[in-house]
């Protein structure tokens, strides 16, 4: 698979040292450190996508007027690459991450990037960085592909004429520090993290700005996540955090239908698709926070997890609100909740059939 455009390759003369790169591999964290490189590309209207290469990761140099800073015309992905037990690395479907990412752009004014230039972009930075991939199980090198407008000047009125699309790399442990432990959660019916019409179904970072108070108050309330409610009632579950929702009801899972409001990820996508494989039914629709909690209160409920690409999936064990507050099942970890998540992880480490051809392999 080749793009149109020519990557200039400029080595970083400074990249670490083996032991420099192993002592952060012991421990990664998650988004702390990042590779020897980053892929840069321009855009200019009239023009269009230029001056593609692969460079040192490093600052950049931007004009304070730059419209990014002050209308916040931007937009980003997060995608992992795997090494599997055969010493290959793979990525997991980031073509879905390519049509997700001209979808933002379509929505924040933004050109498009061609699916087959974002998928060498990333081909690129990994084979550079290969040995950046941990080797450690469950870890893996998160991507954040993303655009900023460069356009330098103040007004409204339109959108920049100029862009940059950018790919930087970050080898990542578990994202919860507690790994495949339940989760508490507070649900937010002061602040709304979308409204119909607005940007919520884009991957912008408007949406996840919006969503730190509510995060602050989540924590105040001693909760790790926020659950996100309908803009209009204030009633139906949407997402948790930034992360989509599935609830669980012996073997029928149901997720929030997609209104514009939330965030079609790639794991939702995924585990709707591949429910079946293992026996379990999957469905779109809506559910209020009341029937949340009979559900849970009747044992009709058993389960409930999030799942997203950076925490892959992770069980809801709590819900608390301003005059309520419940338990799901009995507070750990579901037999459903574990099999999706071990499904999952295992086709992108590869000890599961890929029978949806989902899996790329870059090196």
């Amino acid at each position: 698979m080749t793009s149109q455009l020519s990557f200039e390759v400029r080595p970083n003369p400074q990249a670490r040292s083996t032991a420099e790169r192993e002592r952060v591999l012991e421990a990664p964290g998650f988004g702390q450190t990042f590779t020897d490189h980053m892929v840069s590309i321009d855009f200019t209207e009239g023009e269009g996508w230029h001056d593609a290469r692969l460079e040192p990761y490093g600052p950049l140099v931007l004009d304070p007027a730059t419209s990014v800073f002050h209308y916040a015309q931007e937009l980003f992905e997060g995608l992992k690459a795997y090494r599997q037990a055969n010493g290959s690395i793979v990525a997991f479907r980031p073509y879905a991450n390519a049509a997700r990412f001209n979808a933002s752009a379509a929505r924040m004014a933004m050109p498009e990037l061609p699916e087959d230039t974002f998928v060498e972009s990333l081909e690129l930075l990994v084979q550079t960085d290969r040995e950046w991939v941990p080797t450690t199980e469950g870890h893996s090198l998160y991507l954040r592909p993303f655009m900023i407008a460069t356009q330098a000047g103040l007004g409204v009125n339109y959108p920049s004429k100029t862009y940059r699309y950018m790919v930087i790399a970050s080898p990542a442990a578990s994202y919860f520090a507690g790994g495949v432990k339940p989760v508490s959660v507070w649900l937010s019916t002061e602040y709304t993290r979308a409204a119909p019409g607005g940007t919520g179904f884009a991957k912008c970072g408007g949406n996840y700005a919006a969503a730190f108070v509510a995060q602050r108050q989540a924590v105040a309330e001693g909760c790790d996540q926020v659950v996100w409610l309908d803009a209009v009632e204030h009633r139906y579950v949407e997402e948790m955090g930034g992360m989509n929702l599935f609830f669980v009801f012996g073997d029928r899972l149901l997720t929030p239908a997609l209104t514009g409001t939330l965030l079609p990820g790639i794991t939702r996508d995924s585990i709707l698709t591949f429910a079946a494989d293992l026996g379990l039914t999957a469905e779109e629709g809506r559910l209020s926070i009341e029937e949340w909690q009979a559900g849970c209160e009747s044992g009709e409920l058993t389960e409930v997890f999030a799942c997203g690409t950076a925490a892959v999936v992770t069980p809801v064990g709590s819900v608390k609100g301003a005059d309520r507050a419940w338990t799901i099942g009995d507070g750990t970890p579901g037999p459903v909740t574990l099999k999706i998540r071990e499904e999952l992880m295992g086709i992108q480490y590869g000890s599961r059939p890929d029978t949806h051809n989902w899996v790329h392999k870059i090196a």
